[in-house]
């Protein structure tokens, strides 16, 4: 299940914690949430795992028929293990920050129900890279009993005190109900006027003069084969954003090739000399 080109609505991440909260409209909306994604043909993407309101949105959408997409961390397996009924696919990542990345990959859109600090993290996450034009993805929040109260206060507050800029409230399409939500988000246009950054990984070779700059990089993990295999790199990254990995137009392990080859020459010229 990959993220849709062209802007086209079809795959949603939903994100909450492993718990059910203490008010009966916490598991209501999460109930809600799935069914309405499901009624829209829509696909989920969730945290993982087979507890709290994760679940309940995961088995209501699943039920209906939506294709289901859970991404864990390894070490988190134990706590959130699916059960023993099918309920969709399961991606196994290594780390937090693995999983939001994968999290951002497969999805168009976001919905943060009322969760716990992994839920904030990915929030943060997500909300920084549109915030630096890494993406123009939206974001959603499910305000049930004014649970996002508290953060967009704080919002306010950093505002006020000119530490975050006033159009960053714009990045956050908050609502009360599921499909008030869905609405917003799918009637959501990004903006068309590029970014003021262009982001870039720069991949250094510390034995050799040569810089090799990937444009539009993803995940290097995605690729790490083609560096593994060559030990003589040592690799710097500055950056790391979840796009399409390519060097000068050709792909990692071809760009990593040819500067080796570079490499190798100059040391052979060098010996000659």
């Amino acid at each position: 299940m990959a993220a849709t080109p062209n802007r086209q609505f079809k795959n949603i991440c939903v994100l909450s914690g492993f718990n059910y909260g203490k008010h009966k409209e916490f598991v209501e909306v999460a109930v809600d949430l799935g069914q309405s994604i499901a009624e829209r043909k829509l696909h989920l993407v969730y945290g993982g795992g087979n507890q709290g309101l994760s679940k309940l949105v995961l088995e209501a959408a699943f039920v209906r028929g939506s294709q289901v997409l859970g991404i864990i961390p390894r070490v988190l397996k134990p706590l959130g293990s699916l059960s023993d009924s099918p309920t969709g696919e399961e991606l196994v990542v290594s780390c937090m920050q693995e999983r939001i990345t994968e999290m951002f990959n497969h999805a168009d859109a976001f919905i943060f129900l009322p969760g716990d600090l992994a839920t904030l993290e990915a929030l943060i996450t997500l909300a920084s890279w549109a915030h630096l034009h890494i993406h123009q993805k939206p974001i959603g929040l499910l305000n049930v009993n004014n649970f996002y109260d508290g953060f967009i206060a704080f919002l306010n507050h950093a505002i006020k005190n000119y530490f975050i800029p006033s159009n960053a409230k714009k990045l956050f399409i908050c609502a009360h109900t599921a499909n008030e939500l869905l609405d917003l988000l799918q009637a959501y246009r990004p903006s068309q006027t590029p970014g003021p950054l262009c982001w870039s990984i720069q991949i250094m070779m510390v034995t050799v003069a040569a810089v090799v700059v990937v444009e539009n990089p993803v995940d290097l993990a995605n690729h790490g084969h083609a560096l593994r295999e060559k030990p003589q790199l040592r690799v710097a990254v500055s950056g790391y954003f979840p796009v399409a990995a390519k060097i000068r137009g050709c792909s990692l392990k071809k760009g990593i090739d040819h500067l080796l080859l570079e490499s190798s020459d100059d040391d052979d010229r060098g010996r000659q000399r």
